[in-house]
Order: structure tokens, then sequence, then C-alpha cells
């Protein structure tokens, strides 16, 4: 009679874990799943923004290469360069630019940025990358130097007046330009002036500040691989 008992309590414990013994298989199953669904995912992503990345770089490869074509016989006589990872046309004689201290174009930079300035704009406006331009920055850039300042922080502050005084001096002149007048609704949408003080100098070989080409002017093109990725990540998250 006792074992009668203890058998019939074997076959009810039994009974009891075969429905658990499922319940852990059907978890682990869902866990596999849901692992698969996120490396599947997390692929995607990544092939996306591996896309983006190359179309990126075709884009900046084939923009260089066109402003190299329109404007590499003039870089030397500019005292300019066409910096390639950065998309950015560089000038970066400040004796030519503006006058010490002071915000208003050089008579000799007026006639370069009247000379570059409607060509750049016909190279960016064409078929080719107007779709993919968000951004078209005029960045001023000062040296961390202002001999009357008493610390580096107020020579910080005294250049950053200075050169957003300078950007938006060379924007106001470029916007007034007859030669783009035609392209002034896109210019007003998506050229910046951007003054930047002494927050990204140019340095030497040796590390220090190289002090004459910390001062420059920069047109910086942008395209809308950065918002496109930032696209991507955004749409993870959620």
């Amino acid at each position: 009679m006792q074992s009668t008992e203890i058998d019939g309590a074997h076959t009810a414990q039994e009974e009891h874990w075969i429905p658990l013994s499922d319940l852990m298989t059907g978890l682990m199953a869902m866990f596999l799943l849901i692992s698969v669904l996120y490396m599947i995912q997390v692929e995607s992503d990544a092939r996306q923004i591996r896309d983006v990345a190359v179309a990126y770089s075709d884009i900046r490869d084939s923009l260089y290469d066109d402003l190299m074509r329109e404007f590499g016989g003039d870089l030397a006589r500019w005292r300019a360069e066409i910096d390639k990872e950065q998309l950015s046309f560089r000038f970066t004689e400040p004796e030519v630019l503006f006058a010490t201290g002071r915000a208003d174009l050089k008579p000799e930079f007026a006639a370069i940025v009247d000379d570059f300035f409607p060509r750049y704009v016909r190279i960016l406006t064409s078929d080719k990358y107007r779709e993919s331009i968000t951004e078209v920055r005029i960045e001023g850039h000062t040296s961390g130097f202002w001999s009357q300042a008493t610390s580096e922080d107020e020579a910080y502050f005294l250049n950053m007046a200075l050169s957003q005084a300078r950007t938006r001096t060379t924007l106001s002149h470029v916007m007034e330009m007859p030669s783009v007048t035609t392209q002034r609704a896109w210019l007003k949408q998506f050229v910046t002036a951007n003054g930047l003080s002494s927050s990204k100098p140019i340095r030497a070989a040796d590390g220090s500040e190289d002090t004459e080409r910390s001062q420059r002017v920069e047109f910086k093109v942008r395209t809308d691989a950065e918002f496109r990725i930032a696209r991507i990540l955004a749409l993870e998250d959620k």
C-alpha cells in the first residue's frame, strides 16, 4: 500500500515537472529567437551605416576632385589649400585676409573671394551635389594670441568676437554678389557664418601652435551623411 502511494507521488511529480521542462524549452527558444532578431537588426543597421559611409566617401572624393580641377591653378596665388578629409577650402595667409584686429575684408582678399565664390557655388549647386549638401560653413579662425589680453581666457573671448565679426562680414560680402543672385535662396538656406576663435589651431610639426596659419578663413561643406547616420541610430534607440 505504501509502495503504491510512493509510486503515485512519483508519477504526480513527473506530471508536474514535465510542463516546467516544456516551459523552460519554450523560454530558451524565445530567447534564441530574440537574440537572432537582434543580431539581424544590428547587422541591418551596420549595413546601412556602412552604405552611408561609402556614399559619403564617394561624394567627398568626387567633390575634392572637382574643386581641385576648378581651383588647382589658383591655390598658390591665393595662398589657399583644400582639405580633402574636411571638405574645406582654406585661405591661410593672414596678411591677405584682414588687418590686425579688424573685420573688414582687405581689398586683395575681397578680389579673391569675388573670383572664388561664384565658381565654388556653381559646383556645389550642380545636380551632382545639390541634394547631398546640408551646410556650407564660412568659418573664421584666429590664433590664441591677443596683445592686450591679460589672460588666455580674455584672449579667447576677444578673438571669438573678432572671428564672428569677420565671418559675418565675409558672409555679407558673398551674399551681395550679383553673380550669385540666382542662387541666393539656396545660399540663405545653407550658408552659415561661424566664428571659432582659437579653438581649432593649426599645429606645427613640434606640436606648438602655428600662429600664422591658424589665422584663416575656411569654406567647409557638410553633407547629409551625418544626418542619415544619426537617423539610423535614433531609430535603433526607439
